[in-house]
């Protein structure tokens, strides 16, 4: 078999790896794993998440080197990753060492023991970016052959990271809900009133301190009381 027949195996493989896979953190574990043993020259991945376009975390990583490199990205304010997700789709590094694009950043990465980079946007979102990493200690680490491989992992993992932040804003919704849902309960029989009347008392507080209406919903099931006790219960 060829190299690319191996490669459509394996991804074949993953893919049913992860058919079974519901957790979306293990599956972006899993996912960055791959790229790192199939990816030509890479030896350790990452996804890195950029908020503000600046502050640079690593998710996922293989190992401590890329944690390493990110605290520095955030730290200088520039680096490959910033570039991947907000300049080009695609970036790649040679040798650290050498690298005069990023200045403050390129020399204290190449002494963390990263040479060879390669940097794949994942997404952007305003001020927020998503990007899939990989990293060599050795320079001239990754080819043409890295990049094409690295794409395709960088599209399933675009893929993986939508879905976890479909499923972190579902689970948002449903806490939001439930909370509310018990702080009419509260209101409800505390003051006599129906479901719908308590629901207004908590968007009328809501509105009159300045206060989302799940944190309104929150103290009072949290503390039994409300921001303000005198708010009209609607009857």
């Amino acid at each position: 078999m060829t190299d690319r027949d191996l490669l459509a195996v394996r991804l074949g493989q993953l893919a049913r790896e992860l058919q079974h896979e519901t957790d979306t953190s293990a599956t972006l574990d899993a996912m960055v794993s791959a790229a790192v043993q199939l990816v030509p020259g890479a030896e350790e991945g990452s996804v890195s998440v950029v908020t503000s376009r600046r502050f640079v975390d690593s998710h996922h990583a293989t190992g401590s080197l890329p944690e390493q490199v990110d605290a520095l990205q955030t730290e200088t304010g520039q680096g490959p990753c910033l570039d991947a997700a907000f300049e080009h789709q695609t970036v790649r590094i040679n040798d650290l060492r050498t690298a005069v694009r990023w200045p403050a950043f390129a020399a204290r990465a190449a002494e963390t023991g990263a040479l060879s980079m390669l940097a794949f946007q994942l997404y952007v979102e305003g001020d927020n970016l998503g990007a899939l990493n990989l990293f060599s200690t050795k320079a001239d680490a990754f080819d043409d052959e890295s990049e094409h491989v690295g794409l395709l992992f960088a599209a399933h993992a675009a893929i993986a990271v939508a879905d976890a932040q479909k499923q972190d804003q579902l689970r948002e919704a449903v806490a939001t809900r439930d909370v509310i849902g018990v702080a009419k309960g509260i209101l409800a029989e505390r003051y006599k009133i129906t479901p719908e009347q308590a629901f207004l008392v908590l968007t009328r507080l809501s509105h009159d301190t300045d206060t989302k209406l799940r944190e309104v919903a929150a103290e009072l099931v949290r503390s039994g009381s409300l921001p303000d006790q005198d708010a009209d219960t609607g009857r």
